[in-house]
């Protein structure tokens, strides 16, 4: 399936990079893009969650509103 390019957004000091869900199966790849961006916090507002662990463990602290999150533990 195709997805859309990651879409950056900047505001006075603060960065915002949209992108779309990722699924357990495509998890690995959807790390490395926000490697390549530079992200250091991931908030989740997507419908199905999948395992934040992997990303975490990239030293990406994640924020979840997802289905099954705690709106941001």
């Amino acid at each position: 399936m195709n997805r859309p390019a990651p879409v950056e957004i900047s505001y006075e000091n603060m960065r915002f990079l949209i992108t779309h869900n990722p699924t357990n199966a495509t998890l690995n790849k959807f790390t490395e893009e926000l490697k390549k961006y530079g992200v250091t916090t991931l908030v989740r507002v997507c419908d199905a969650p999948y395992d934040k662990a992997p990303v975490e463990k990239e030293g990406i602290h994640v924020l979840g509103t997802c289905a099954g999150c705690t709106c941001f533990d």
